[in-house]
């Protein structure tokens, strides 16, 4: 008995021990093996180009305890010191986490119509404050570029709808911020005007929200974006037919099932490789590279 205790205890040291270990919770320019150099110097600003991503959440509204994790981050890496015409990619994490919504937790079940700032609107804003910092420092504005997964993803077109002059393009991977909606609410029988409806009945105020925020960005967008999606992400896979009437969002359908290319996905974190089963992280398998030319010819038309 003393025995099996003991290995449960080193099992369980040993998974939490890979856990943290792939975990990355600060800020800062990434190399190309996904560690976060300690400098934040940019050397000959005028040939760089910048990629600033943005990571997911695991709520609305309230605080993180992790920024993001190797895992996530390795496709992004995959870009850093490639040239476009003459200049050199480098990718900066922005770590927002600690940041908080003005409603509070106890918002999304309430029933009110949010007011004050979001935790998406106070991301905006520190993506805009990034900006001007890498202006500030002679990177050409045109030469920097917002990206994001899930949440991060809805920042970065919110982004664009807010400050469209503000720097050269976005790139949107799974765009979401509102749960398992195409799944939870079974957009693919029901369709998505009864999906929604369900939705709205249930939680109106984030309804409301979500409703608000596609309003804007269907409006106000005026920047030609890069955005990826997939049927078979259960947050928005198969809420995402409005970027079809988006003239300036081209939108990537990633396959039908988990591979890309026809090869399999596998996701690498510190100590191991797994394969990705959810439509929602489709873009950390090795395999998205696959559309790395796709988002530097992207990147070489904005700048």
């Amino acid at each position: 008995m003393k025995n099996i205790l003991f290995y449960l205890i080193i099992i369980f040291i040993t998974s939490t021990t890979n856990v943290f270990s792939d975990a990355i919770k600060k800020s800062g320019f990434l190399d190309s093996k996904t560690k976060i150099i300690k400098s934040e110097e940019i050397n000959d600003p005028k040939n760089k180009i910048i990629l600033i991503y943005n990571h997911g959440q695991d709520s609305l509204d309230r605080k993180g305890n992790n920024c993001t994790w190797i895992g996530s981050l390795r496709n992004k890496a995959s870009l850093v010191d490639n040239e476009i015409n003459g200049k050199k990619i480098m990718v900066y994490n922005l770590c927002t986490n600690k940041l908080v919504g003005d409603e509070g937790s106890d918002w999304w079940s309430s029933g009110r119509i949010y007011s004050g700032k979001t935790k998406l609107d106070k991301r905006v804003q520190a993506n805009l404050d990034l900006v001007e910092k890498f202006v500030s420092m002679g990177v050409p504005r045109k030469q920097i570029f917002i990206s994001g997964h899930s949440c991060g993803g809805l920042t970065t077109l919110l982004f664009f709808s807010r400050y469209p002059d503000k720097a050269g393009g976005g790139i949107s991977y799974m765009q979401a911020c509102f749960g398992k909606l195409s799944s939870q609410y079974k957009v693919k029988k029901v369709g998505v005007e009864k999906a929604l409806a369900k939705f709205k009945k249930k939680y109106p105020g984030p309804y409301e929200l979500r409703e608000r925020q596609l309003e804007e960005i269907k409006n106000n967008l005026k920047v030609p974006l890069l955005a990826f999606t997939h049927p078979k992400d259960k947050f928005e896979g198969l809420l995402s037919d409005w970027m079809d009437d988006m003239e300036l969002i081209d939108r990537v359908i990633i396959s039908e099932n988990f591979k890309i290319n026809g090869k399999s996905c596998k996701k690498k974190h510190t100590s191991e490789t797994q394969s990705v089963k959810k439509g929602h992280d489709m873009d950390q398998g090795l395999c998205f590279q696959f559309y790395n030319p796709k988002i530097l010819n992207y990147i070489s038309s904005r700048i």
